[in-house]
């Protein structure tokens, strides 16, 4: 396993470095730059090759030190932590969303002023990366293509929005979306709603 992995062995590993406190957020199954951290960080206290990749040594050492994890731990319902804001969302009013972290930030001039988790489209239907903009709300709306409940629509590109998914709330991550950012906490992001503006900033991003 290295940088750019994603399947359920990276959803293991990162639950495995999770119990003994290397890695700080909810499994993605993504191996990204916080993962490679992590075990970058796990080979040097055992004094192997601090490659960053998982190879065999490494992972048979890191399953000795763990138990087989649970699917609450591979899955956790718990809230994400923040990654460091990417650099792009440090000024003005920007909706920040990590899909590493699976985290959404609603930040101000640099601050956080409301987070929550995230949800985004599946291999088939991904949700585009880049810097976009929020160019309509809606506070009620249905899908016109998967006539699906989308409340606290807030649209930033061709058709994907972030917004309420109750099957969000009701399955987590078993689920995906088809290309929109889902939410599962409704009350955070109906106030967030109240607070966006149509034009804000809003940055997809690893």
């Amino acid at each position: 396993m290295a940088k750019g992995t994603e399947n359920e062995q990276v959803r293991e590993l990162q639950a495995r470095l999770r119990q003994i406190g290397y890695f700080h957020r909810s499994p993605t199954a993504f191996y990204g730059a916080l993962t490679a951290e992590a075990v970058t960080e796990f080979q040097r206290k055992r004094e192997l090759p601090a490659t960053g990749s998982v190879d065999e040594t490494t992972w048979s050492r890191l399953v000795g030190m763990t138990r087989k994890p649970t699917e609450n731990e591979l899955r956790p319902r718990t809230t994400n932590e923040l990654d460091t804001p990417d650099p792009r969302c440090m000024e003005g009013r920007v909706l920040c969303i990590s899909k590493e972290s699976r985290t959404l930030a609603w930040m101000i001039d640099g601050k956080v002023v409301s987070a929550m988790d995230v949800r985004f489209g599946s291999v088939n239907t991904p949700t585009r990366e880049g810097t976009f903009k929020v160019d309509r709300k809606e506070r009620t709306w249905t899908s016109t293509l998967y006539h699906s409940e989308m409340p606290y629509s807030m649209f930033f590109s061709r058709g994907q929005a972030v917004h309420y998914s109750a099957d969000f709330a009701a399955r987590g991550y078993n689920g995906g979306s088809h290309g929109c950012v889902n939410v599962r906490d409704k009350a955070r992001l109906a106030q967030v709603f109240e607070q966006v503006r149509v034009g804000d900033k809003v940055v997809v991003h690893w």
